[in-house]
């Protein structure tokens, strides 16, 4: 495993890279959790992953992962499919610009987590710009609220958003802790098969054969959250979760680009707002100095 990279600006590029993957991957999984259900479009699209990133990282015949390696993906693969769920099944009931805004909380909680988590030092810069992007969430909040019109499910699925906020920032501190652990590919594989199996528990009530029509969309879900995993996966491990925690901004950009091509959802003012104050915050982080090294995970 390489050092950390002595400047956060290459990391964070990536991140945001693979932020734009799992953006994209939103769309399809908004389509199947509509369609199959959101346990259904996680269960099938963890299940093809499994397939595609076990063929990529047995082809480099690795040496099979410790004891604690194992149990780390295990430990976030459970978090990762809580998150997965929830989220998804709120995307089918929200605009995915709305939803996306909505789980902008989880960076903010990850900022502090590690600090709690990792003992990192938090900058004061990084304070600033997570502070600036939620001022830009909460402008969208508050111009879709301010127009109505939801439907009943609405405030079920809010709710579901910020519950899978919670599952997103602890996942985010174990991210970064994993990937001192293990190389992307390993990381790739090994959270694919066991969010998998953990949701393979509920199969007897809750599983559902998809239609033909859903094996494409299954399959490209499977392929962007592989490339993003990856992605987020090496940035992750080389530089600090507190600088790289605010890409997760990026996100909102494309949920409004995706989800008017896509869904015919439509983009506010206030919208348009609260994304560039997102970009401000974004721009705030990446310009961020190095402070030397970054800070060891602390000892579980």
């Amino acid at each position: 495993m390489r050092p950390d990279s002595p400047s956060p600006l290459i990391p964070f590029l990536v991140a945001c890279a693979g932020i734009a993957c799992f953006s994209a991957m939103d769309v399809l999984m908004k389509g199947l959790s509509i369609g199959i259900g959101a346990y259904n479009a996680v269960l099938w699209r963890t299940a093809v992953g499994t397939l595609l990133s076990g063929a990529l990282f047995l082809a480099a015949r690795p040496a099979m992962p410790g004891g604690a390696a194992v149990r780390i993906h295990a430990w976030r693969s459970l978090f990762v499919a809580s998150m997965a769920v929830t989220f998804f099944w709120a995307l089918a009931r929200l605009p995915m610009a709305e939803a996306i805004a909505l789980a902008f909380v989880a960076p903010l909680m990850a900022l502090y987590m590690a600090a709690i988590f990792l003992g990192e030092r938090i900058g004061r810069r990084s304070i600033a710009a997570s502070l600036l992007g939620l001022a830009g969430v909460a402008a969208i909040v508050a111009g879709k609220l301010g127009r109505g019109g939801h439907d009943p499910e609405a405030l079920l699925a809010v709710g579901a958003v910020f519950l899978s906020a919670i599952f997103y920032a602890y996942n985010l501190i174990l991210a970064r802790r994993q990937a001192k652990m293990a190389e992307p590919r390993e990381i790739a594989f090994f959270q694919n098969l066991f969010v998998c199996l953990i949701l393979a528990l509920g199969a007897p009530w809750l599983l559902a054969v998809p239609p033909v029509g859903a094996a494409a969309p299954i399959l490209g879900a499977a392929l962007l959250a592989i490339v993003s995993l990856l992605l987020l996966s090496w940035a992750y491990a080389r530089a600090q979760a507190q600088i790289l925690a605010t890409s997760e901004y990026t996100g909102f950009l494309w949920a409004m680009i995706f989800g008017w091509i896509f869904y015919a959802e439509p983009v506010t003012l206030p919208t348009l707002a609260g994304a560039a104050l997102i970009v401000a915050a974004c721009l705030i982080v990446a310009r961020q100095a190095p402070h030397g090294d970054p800070v060891e995970p602390a000892a579980a």
